[in-house]
């Protein structure tokens, strides 16, 4: 038999989809995601970085990096 991979974009999605599921009597089993391993190391970098005081303001955030000069 073949599984299918669904991908539901909101928490009304999902909740629906488990509902349908379970009127209709098919088995299925709930799989957190997982972030690949360099998202995980630079959320790790990021704290780091806070408890050392390292941070800047959202203000100097949108200078450095989105407003045009």
């Amino acid at each position: 038999m073949e599984s299918i991979l669904v991908h539901p974009e909101n928490p009304e999605q999902l909740k629906t989809v488990k509902a349908v599921l379970r009127a209709l009597k098919v088995q299925f089993e709930i799989v957190p995601e997982k972030l690949p391993a360099h998202v995980l190391a630079g959320i790790q970098v990021g704290i780091e970085q806070a408890k050392n005081g390292q941070t800047i303001s959202l203000q100097e955030f949108k200078e450095k990096h989105l407003l045009k000069k």
